[in-house]
């Protein structure tokens, strides 16, 4: 009876730490996209998870407008999921 008593404590701990070394990080990583996310506005320079710069000229629920380069032709309707990175512009 000890033994299984003792063997289900370490299965307890080996879980524990499992979750916290693992599950932890990766929700942490999830909460900061979402705040990235939420902070995005128009103006803003946002970097494509395929490795596009552009900036953004509309947001909606789930999609965003990035305009890419000098060409004011080149806009490109995307998932927010897709944007890698977002850099507000500098106030000079």
């Amino acid at each position: 009876m000890g033994e299984m008593v003792s063997m289900l404590i370490l299965w307890v701990v080996v879980i524990g730490l499992m979750w916290f070394l693992l599950m932890r990080p990766q929700k942490k990583e999830q909460k900061r996209v979402q705040a990235m996310l939420a902070s995005m506005e128009v103006g803003d320079t946002a970097l494509t998870t395929s490795g596009f710069y552009g900036v953004i000229i509309d947001i909606t629920d789930d999609d965003v407008i990035v305009e890419f380069g000098n060409n004011k032709n080149c806009r490109i309707p995307m998932q927010k999921a897709a944007i890698a990175q977002i850099e507000k512009p500098s106030a000079e």
